[in-house]
């Protein structure tokens, strides 16, 4: 009987430990103030080969706090001793409390094997919550804020922060100068356009507000980085006053792992090009220039560029670095230029090699390895250089150096040194020719434009110039705008996604039309049409003008958004142009 008893209680021992779910929740810690982050850390246990997980880990409320990023982890191992299987799920959440006190954060639920598993609710406390408000000059009711749509992003991966302007008094906007962009050591910075939009009447606060500047940002080290705030002055007749804007929280994600050895800093998407330019012959012992490109899009102002290895085949020095790049709202396009000087040891075979480069494309979330990049060239010594020469180049050697060193007492002979055999330039012969057919042409459209001028006042007759009205309803006419061409040259560009084009052309075609009923602004242009064509055609000019604006500086622009944009500009411009 006790034998018995023993298997039984073996047996219910090892069905216990076949089939062990463990869920619980834990806070970093239970008192925060109230600029720290709320890290909850989220494990699920599955001991067991029988276990399967129904659901997933359901969340408690979590409308008190603002959902700063979230990652997870999850690791599958067996025991080599009970032989039984453990799956291990981790999640992390960070979360910004939004108010202060005594916060209960409430079960997560979890549903294996048809049975619901939960964790005991616990307390935090929050003390002192930062108010999310834009900082503001009560002298003046000016108010600076800075917006950052994108705030998950990777190590050096650039993200857009546009500077935006609040004043109940529109006057004040004008007001707002010396702009500093902020400056950190975990950040790197750079100006995309303090161009200034046209002033918004109607903004997120019910004021006026207008974009001031726009600038990305680049975080080179993870976890959260809070981007500094923008200080700018308000200049007025009696003070100058400085103010300054919100900060700004990013989750910086940390690159994956497995990245090659030979990354370092670089992310976007780049290539590299590695090559000799001149095209003479290559002599030992005298330098020449070998350049190495890197192209693309990324951070290329702050990223580090391949070097040249070093070899006993040759000696290089410290390159010159040139860059021409562009900074937009999606980072950094150009390239960087490493001019190296480079001098050759012996004569024969180069095999000039470069570092590995390696960089992580956000994009497809991987790392890219383009390896070495290898440039081979062949030195020859000075008596090859010699005999490979042709007897009239040797020739104009001998004269030039004879030149060179010897001077008449009369005439100084270094000014009629031969130059050296070049081929004949026939890019130059063509160009030439096409400019001369050209100057040919407008001369013949010129002549013919003028003798049909002639002809006409020939043949016209004097006339009656009629009334005032007359005369400006003629002027008008003369300078009607085909409207027409305009919608299709914006249809090609909206279909081609060519946006900025799109708002410049629909600016131009605005311009077009007010000049038209010789109206220079566009107030004076609504209150004109409000007399002429009714309040209702003014009211729907007013909103699309202000829409336009909108579109035109949002960071990124939708196709459904620019044809509906599109679809207005039509109706409204056919209305105003009968």
């Amino acid at each position: 009987m006790t034998q018995k008893l023993f298997y039984i209680l073996m047996t219910f021992v090892s069905v216990i430990a076949y089939g062990q779910v463990e869920l619980r929740m834990k806070p970093d810690k239970s008192d925060y103030n109230g600029k720290e982050i709320v890290n909850l850390t989220i494990t699920l246990e599955l001991n067991g080969d029988n276990l399967e997980q129904q659901s997933k880990i359901q969340l408690p409320d979590l409308s008190k706090f603002s959902m700063i990023g979230s990652g997870s982890f999850n690791q599958a191992v067996r025991d080599p001793e009970s032989n039984v299987a453990v799956e291990q799920y981790i999640t992390r959440i960070a979360l910004e409390p939004k108010q202060k006190g005594k916060i209960r954060i409430g079960s997560v639920l979890v549903t294996v094997n048809n049975k619901i598993y939960k964790t005991e609710p616990f307390d935090i406390f929050i003390r002192d919550v930062e108010k999310k408000t834009v900082a503001k000059n009560t002298d003046n009711d000016v108010y600076l804020n800075m917006e950052i749509e994108d705030k998950d992003v990777y190590q050096n991966q650039p993200t857009l922060a546009v500077l935006r302007v609040y004043s109940k008094n529109i006057d004040n906007l004008r007001k707002v100068k010396n702009i500093n962009l902020p400056e950190q050591d975990n950040l790197n910075v750079h100006p995309v356009s303090f161009r200034r939009s046209e002033i918004d009447p109607s903004g997120v606060y019910n004021m006026p507000s207008q974009i001031l500047s726009m600038f990305i940002v680049f975080p080179d080290e993870s976890g959260f980085v809070e981007v500094p705030s923008v200080s700018a002055s308000v200049n007025s007749y009696s003070n100058k006053n400085k103010i300054v804007s919100n900060k700004v929280k990013l989750n910086v994600k940390k690159l994956p792992e497995g990245s090659p050895d030979c990354f370092k800093n670089a992310v976007g998407n780049f290539k590299v090009d590695f090559y000799h330019e001149a095209k003479e012959k290559i002599e030992a012992k005298k330098p020449i220039n070998i350049i190495l490109k890197v192209s693309g899009e990324g951070n290329l102002s702050d990223m580090e560029i391949p070097k040249i290895q070093a070899s006993p085949d040759y000696e290089v020095f410290a390159p010159k670095i040139t860059s021409k790049v562009k900074t937009g709202v999606e980072g950094i396009k150009g390239y960087v230029l490493a001019n190296y000087i480079l001098i050759p040891n012996k004569a024969g075979v180069l095999n000039i090699k470069t570092e590995e480069f390696a960089f992580f494309n956000p994009a497809e979330k991987e790392y890219v390895n383009l390896g070495q990049e290898t440039l081979n060239l062949t030195a020859f010594s000075h008596d090859q250089v010699l005999e490979s020469r042709t007897t009239v180049e040797k020739v104009n050697e001998y004269t030039n150096t004879l030149l060179e060193t010897v001077n008449s007492p009369v005439l100084k002979t270094t000014t009629f040194k031969v130059k050296e055999k070049s081929r004949f330039n026939w890019k130059v012969l063509f160009i030439n020719l096409g400019i001369l057919f050209g100057l040919l042409i407008a001369y013949l459209i010129f002549k013919n434009w003028q003798k049909k001028r002639d002809l006409k006042k020939v043949k016209s007759a004097p006339r009656d110039l009629g009334s005032v009205a007359e005369t400006e309803r003629a002027i008008r006419e003369n300078l009607k705008t085909d409207v027409g061409d305009y919608f299709s040259y914006l249809e090609n560009l909206k279909d081609s996604q060519n946006f900025d084009a799109f708002f410049k052309t629909a600016e131009e075609l605005d311009s077009e039309v007010r000049n038209q009923y010789f109206q220079s602004s566009k107030e004076d242009f609504r209150q004109f049409l409000e007399s002429y064509k009714g309040s209702l055609v003014a009211e729907e000019y007013r909103n699309l003008s202000q829409r336009i604006q909108i579109e035109k500086f949002t960071p990124v622009k939708s196709q459904e958004g620019i044809s509906e944009i599109l679809k207005d500009i039509i109706n409204l411009y056919s209305q105003i142009s009968k």
